[in-house]
């Protein structure tokens, strides 16, 4: 008895809509992170700029999900069986290497801020920040409508950090042309900081586990393989190994032993129902005899 050789009936189509959406978001975000960098630069403000490097970060992951999705569309080839997935990972690993570089020159920045304190044009600061916070409230709602697609939610996620980041800048803004006071510029600067650091750092994390074959943070490898030894006609399931092919698929395989080879066909469907709920969809299993005590059992 061989071994079922790939079971993955996901599809390779991209979701036209959420490509689309990812799109529009991408050119809104990035086209005013723009409008903001320069404002910011007219106007002296160090926040401004900061929050325009975090909509960076965030059109980044907006990029990183179209892509995603064009990817998603290339069949795998003679030299690539798996397809181009990893494509993403390495694109996620460079932009949060990009971003941790952004993030140390804000720190830099700030501090130099700290020591000389600079003019700051508050009005314009707050006054493009408003218009920022617009936007991101717009991207926002563009992708809120298309997140049974999990690129599109994530990035979504990362919008959503981006409105703190508006409203921080407004904040600057305000308290410069009311009060004065300079110093709130390079405080709030440093508070966008800290957000684009937990994000590039979380997504630093993402990519170099996906790139060293590490088991989806949201798969617990002893309850997979509790659930796939539960399966009827199953002793038990050893050599189980789970991986990443992109940002959103998920490969397994695994040898299982079984009470009769004759009933493989049910035992197997019933398996790669269970690691469908795993959301795991590309699944290879290699049927065993069982001949000897099990290394998994059910409970």
């Amino acid at each position: 008895m061989t071994s079922h050789p790939h079971d993955h009936p996901h599809s390779h189509a991209p979701a036209g809509s959420s490509g689309r959406r990812l799109l529009g978001a991408l050119l809104l975000t990035w086209g005013y992170a723009l409008v903001e960098a320069l404002a910011g630069v007219q106007g002296g403000s160090l926040a401004l700029l900061a929050d325009a490097g975090h909509m960076v970060t965030d059109g980044a992951a907006l990029g990183l999900a179209l892509l995603a999705a064009w990817v998603a569309a290339r069949p795998p080839s003679a030299l690539h069986s798996y397809g181009f997935g990893r494509a993403e990972l390495f694109a996620a690993l460079f932009n949060a290497l990009a971003m941790l570089a952004v993030v140390i020159g804000i720190g830099i920045e700030a501090w130099d801020r700290f020591q000389s304190p600079r003019p700051v044009a508050g009005l314009l600061v707050s006054a493009v920040a408003v218009v920022g916070l617009g936007v991101n409230l717009f991207v926002a709602w563009l992708l809120a409508r298309g997140q049974e697609n999990l690129n599109v939610r994530g990035a979504f996620l990362h919008v959503l950090g981006d409105l703190l980041g508006s409203v921080a800048a407004i904040v600057a803004g305000l308290v410069v042309w009311a009060t004065g006071w300079t110093p709130i510029d390079p405080l709030l600067s440093l508070l966008i900081g800290g957000l684009v650091l937990a994000a590039s750092l979380r997504l630093l994390r993402d990519a170099l586990h996906g790139l060293m074959d590490g088991v989806p943070f949201a798969i617990s490898l002893e309850d997979l393989g509790r659930d796939l030894a539960a399966v009827a006609g199953v002793v038990e399931v050893h050599d189980l190994h789970v991986w990443s092919l992109s940002g959103e698929r998920r490969a397994l395989s695994a040898h299982v032993r079984v009470v009769d080879l004759a009933q493989w066909p049910e035992v197997l469907e019933n398996l790669r129902r269970q690691a469908g709920r795993h959301d795991i969809g590309h699944t290879t299993f290699q049927p065993e005899a069982a001949k000897w005590e099990p290394l998994i059992r059910r409970d």
